[in-house]
C-alpha cells in the first residue's frame, strides 16, 4: 500500500497574510479573521485572482506590523471558502488548506505583502510496518488523551479513528489538540509523513505527561477545599453547639474581662482591644487567629501598673550588703549612696550602674544584692554574643514564630515595672547585618527615651523608666561611647588574699558543703589550709578558680566518707598537709622571691581583663650588626615602648658602658615569656629599660622588685592605668618592692592597709631611679620616698 508523500515542486508569489497564534495544516478547514490593512489588501488580490492565499504564522503575536524575521520559515497555501465581513469592520474568512510551502523571500507590494514561496507538493510512499506501528501508536495515545479532556467531540475521534495517511493523521490530530505555537509549528515544518507522526507521538506523549500532573494537582486542590469546607462546616456546628450550651467565646470572654481589669492604657491598650476584636471574628484554628492570640496573651501577661513599692531602709541595705559580700567598701559606700537618692527622689532618673571588673569578683552577686536590699524582684539578661537587634527589641509579628524581645520577656517574667534588671556582660555585644544591639540599648538605657519604649512584636509604648538599671563589664573599653556616656561606673577591684581568705570562710566553703551534701560536722577546713590553696592553687582577681578547687576537695572527701564503714565514719579536718592528698601538688608558688639577681632580666607589671599579672621581661645581648629584635606576641604599641628603652640607653651610652663600636658589632634581644598570649600598651617602658641596661652593663637586677610606668624619650616615668589591679599581682607574687610612676601616688589611696604594708611602693619620676634600685650598684640623686 502506498501513500502520499511531499516534496518541493515549484516556487511562485502570492498574497499573503501572518497570522497571530494559529497553525492551519492542509486538508483542514478553518476559519480566522483579518482586520490589518496588509492581510485585507492581500484578501481582496485574491479574490479577484483565484482566491489562493499563503497563510503563515509570526513568531510575535503582538507586533502589529511583522517583517520576514518576524515570520515561521513554512506555512500554507488555502484557497478561500466564503468571507463575512463583521460590525466592526473585521473580515471572518472560511480556508481550506491545500499544501504546505515554504517562504523564500517576502515583499510589500500593492499595500500587501507578497511571498515568495517554494510548494511542497505530494507524493506517494510506501505504508511500510513500521509505518503502520507508528501511526497505531498516535491513534491509542490520542484516545488516552481524549479521555482526559472533556472538550474533544465524537466527530474528531471518528474522523482520528478513520484517518490511514500518517502525515493527514498527524496534521488532524496536530490542529485539534495542540496549544503551543512552536510544537504546531513544528509538526508543519516536518515534511516527511513517517518523520511527523513520530513527531506527533512525542509530543502526545508529553501532553499525556503533563495532564497526568494538571488532574494530580486539581486532584489535591479538590482534596484541601474538601477538607477546609468539612473543617469550616464542623467548627460552625461546634459553634452552635456551643452556644446552645452557654459556652460560646469562654476565651474571648476571659480576655476581655482582664482587659477590663488590667491597667493597661493609651495606646497599648486599643492596640489590645483592636486585635482582640478581630480575634472573636476570626475562624478558631486559623493561623491569623494564633497570631493574634499570642499577641493578646503577650500584652495581658505584662504587669502593666504592678510596682513593688516597699520604702527603702538604708541601714537594713547596708546590712544585706555587708553580708552578701566580704570587702568592696568603696563599692558599697557608692551603692548605697545611690540607693539613698533613689529613696529621697521618687522619680529619679539618674544614670545607669556599671559595674566593671575582672571575671568572678561578685558583680552578678552585688546586683542580686542590690535587689535583695531594695525589695525588689530581680531580673537578669546576658547580652554576651548577642549580635542581632531583634533579640532585645523582638520580632515583628509578620515573621512566623514572632516573640517580644529578651527585655519584654524578662520583663513580663518577673512580674513589675519596678525590678533590678541586670545587663550581664555588656561589652560583649557583637554587630553585624541584622543590626546593632548597642544602637537598641541606647533607648533603653537612657532616662529620657526609656518611658516610652518600643517592642517590635507590641507595637505599642512601654514604660521602663522604674526600672533600676544594671550592667555588668569586664573591660569599658569594648562598649560603646555612646552606651558608655548613659552609665556611671563603679569599678569592682581584685580581691586580695586575706578578702579571698575571709569569703572562702564566709561563703564558698559552706555553699560548697551544702552543693555537695556534706556539712560542718563531717568535714572541715582550718584556715591553715585554706591559706595554702589560696596561694598554691589560684592566682585570680576573683574567687571562681578557688570555688572550684574547694568543690574538689568536698567531692574527694564525700566519695572517702561512702568507702568508710558508717561506723567508723568520723568528723574530717583538711589540714595544711592534707591538701596535696586532695588536690596534688601546688600549681603556684612564690619561689621568684628568693631568686638570685640575674642580669637582662626584671619584673614588669602587667593589667588584663582577669585582673593583674606579673610580666617578666628578659633581655639578651647577642653578636650581630646593631639589630634590636623583639618576641613574645607584642602589639604594636608595645613595640614602640621597645624601641624607646633601647633609644633611651643609647642616649645614656656613657652611663652603660656602651660604645658606638660595641652597638654595632651586637644585636639586642628582648622576650617576654608566654609568647602565645597577646601583649600590648606603654607601661613595660620602664621595665624594658632596666632589663637593656642589666644586660648590657652586665650588671645583675633584684628579682624581688616588680615595676611599671610608660617611658618617654628623655627618660620620664609617665603615669599608667590598672594600678590597683598591677600592685596586687605583686602582692600575690610575693614581690618585696613596687616602683610606681610618681603621679601614680593618688591611686594608692585605693590600695588595701594590709598590702601597703606588706611591700615598700617606691615612687619614681625618671628612669635612672629605677635603673639605681634594681641596679644596687648603680647610684642616683632623684631616689623619692619609699612608702
Amino acid at each position: 500500500m502506498q501513500v502520499e508523500k511531499e516534496k518541493t515542486v515549484s516556487e511562485s508569489r502570492i498574497p499573503t497574510i501572518a497570522l497571530r497564534g494559529m497553525v492551519i495544516y492542509p486538508g483542514t478547514v478553518m476559519h480566522f479573521d483579518a482586520g490589518r490593512e496588509k492581510s485585507v489588501a492581500a484578501l481582496n488580490a485574491a479574490m479577484s485572482a483565484d482566491k489562493r492565499l499563503f497563510v503563515v504564522s509570526q513568531r510575535d503575536g503582538m507586533k502589529e506590523d511583522p517583517e520576514l524575521t518576524d515570520l515561521y520559515p513554512m506555512g500554507t497555501i488555502v484557497k478561500v471558502r466564503q468571507v463575512g465581513q463583521m460590525p466592526d469592520g473585521v473580515f471572518r474568512l472560511l480556508v481550506d488548506g491545500l499544501s504546505r510551502a515554504i517562504v523564500v523571500g517576502a515583499y510589500e507590494l500593492d499595500g500587501m505583502i507578497q511571498a515568495e514561496i517554494c510548494e511542497v507538493a505530494r507524493q506517494r510512499m510506501e505504508l511500510t510496518t513500521e509505518v503502520r506501528a507508528w501511526t497505531r501508536t498516535a491513534r491509542r495515545l490520542f484516545d488516552r488523551y481524549a479521555a482526559t479532556k472533556e472538550n474533544i467531540g465524537t466527530e474528531l475521534r471518528q474522523a482520528v479513528s478513520g484517518e490511514r495517511d500518517p502525515g493527514a493523521l498527524a496534521d488532524l490530530i496536530a490542529a485539534n489538540v495542540l496549544d503551543d505555537l512552536d510544537d504546531r509549528e513544528a509538526v508543519l515544518e516536518c515534511v516527511d509523513p513517517q518523520l511527523r507522526i513520530q513527531l506527533m507521538c512525542d509530543i502526545l506523549t508529553r501532553e499525556l505527561q503533563v495532564s497526568n500532573i494538571e488532574q494530580e494537582i486539581q486532584r489535591r486542590v479538590h482534596e484541601r477545599i474538601d477538607h477546609n469546607n468539612r473543617d469550616y462546616f464542623l467548627r460552625e456546628q461546634l459553634h452552635v453547639i456551643e452556644e446552645e450550651l452557654g459556652e460560646n467565646d469562654d476565651d474571648i470572654a476571659q480576655y476581655e474581662s482582664r482587659l477590663a481589669a488590667s491597667a493597661i492604657s493609651g495606646e497599648a491598650r486599643e492596640r489590645t482591644e483592636k486585635e482582640l476584636k478581630r480575634l472573636a471574628r476570626t475562624q478558631t484554628g486559623s493561623p491569623e487567629s494564633t497570631v493574634m492570640q499570642n499577641y493578646v496573651e503577650c500584652m495581658l501577661d505584662l504587669p502593666w501598673g504592678v510596682y513593688d513599692e516597699h520604702p527603702v531602709d538604708i541601714a537594713a541595705a547596708r546590712n544585706v550588703l555587708e553580708s552578701d559580700h566580704y570587702g568592696l567598701e568603696d563599692v558599697k559606700k557608692r551603692i548605697l549612696e545611690f540607693i539613698a537618692v533613689r529613696a529621697l527622689k521618687k522619680d529619679s532618673h539618674g544614670p545607669i550602674l556599671c559595674l566593671v571588673g575582672a571575671p568572678g569578683v561578685g558583680k552578678t552577686s552585688i546586683a542580686r544584692s542590690i535587689a535583695r536590699a531594695l525589695k525588689k524582684k530581680f531580673c537578669q539578661v546576658s547580652l554576651g554574643g548577642v549580635h542581632d537587634e531583634a533579640e532585645l527589641r523582638g520580632h515583628r509579628r509578620t515573621y512566623v514564630a514572632a516573640m517580644p524581645g529578651r527585655i519584654i520577656s524578662a520583663i513580663k517574667q518577673c512580674g513589675s515595672m519596678n525590678p533590678v534588671f541586670l545587663f550581664d556582660e555588656i561589652d560583649k555585644m557583637a554587630s553585624d547585618m541584622r543590626g546593632d544591639p548597642a544602637s537598641a540599648m541606647l533607648e533603653v538605657l537612657d532616662p529620657e527615651q526609656n518611658s516610652r519604649f518600643r517592642d517590635h512584636f507590641l507595637e505599642a509604648p512601654f514604660d521602663l523608666s522604674h526600672v533600676f538599671f544594671i550592667a555588668t563589664a569586664n573591660d569599658v573599653s569594648s562598649i560603646p561611647k555612646p552606651l558608655y556616656d548613659r552609665m556611671e561606673i563603679i569599678e569592682v577591684p581584685s580581691y586580695t588574699q586575706e578578702e579571698k581568705l575571709q569569703i572562702a570562710r564566709l561563703h564558698l566553703w559552706k555553699k560548697q558543703l551544702t552543693a555537695n551534701g556534706l556539712n560542718g560536722k563531717n568535714l572541715r577546713m582550718s584556715q591553715k589550709a585554706l591559706e595554702k590553696i589560696i596561694d598554691g592553687y589560684t592566682r585570680e582577681a576573683g574567687v571562681r578558680a578557688l570555688e572550684r578547687t574547694l568543690a574538689a576537695i568536698c567531692r574527694k572527701a564525700a566519695m572517702e566518707m561512702l568507702d568508710t564503714p558508717e561506723a567508723e565514719r568520723k568528723t574530717v579536718t583538711v589540714r595544711p598537709e592534707d591538701v596535696e592528698h586532695y588536690l596534688g601538688a601546688p600549681q603556684f608558688s612564690h619561689s621568684q622571691t628568693a631568686k638570685a639577681p640575674e642580669a637582662g632580666v626584671v619584673n614588669g607589671l602587667a593589667w588584663t581583663s582577669v585582673g593583674g599579672e606579673v610580666m617578666p621581661i628578659e633581655v639578651a645581648v647577642l653578636p650581630g650588626d646593631g639589630k634590636l629584635e623583639l618576641t613574645g606576641s607584642l602589639g604594636d604599641v608595645m613595640k614602640e615602648s621597645a624601641h624607646i628603652a633601647w633609644s633611651y640607653v643609647r642616649a645614656h651610652a656613657e652611663d652603660a658602658g656602651l660604645t658606638e663600636e660595641y652597638r654595632k658589632k651586637h644585636d639586642i634581644h628582648v622576650h617576654v615569656p608566654e609568647g602565645a598570649t597577646p601583649k600590648d600598651g606603654p607601661s613595660a617602658g620602664i621595665a624594658l629599660a632596666c632589663a637593656m641596661f642589666s644586660a648590657v652593663t652586665g650588671e645583675k637586677a633584684r628579682q624581688d622588685i616588680a615595676m611599671t610606668g610608660e617611658l618617654s624619650l628623655r627618660g620620664k616615668a609617665l603615669p599608667i592605668g590598672g594600678v590597683k589591679e598591677k600592685l596586687l599581682a605583686a602582692y600575690r607574687a610575693g614581690m618585696n618592692t613596687v616602683l610606681l610612676p610618681e603621679e601614680n601616688r593618688k591611686d594608692l589611696e585605693k590600695l588595701p592597709e594590709n598590702v601597703r604594708s606588706a611591700m615598700q611602693i617606691q615612687t619614681i619620676s625618671d628612669a635612672s631611679e629605677a635603673i639605681a634600685t634594681v641596679m644596687p650598684g648603680r647610684k642616683t640623686t632623684h631616689v623619692k620616698a619609699v612608702i
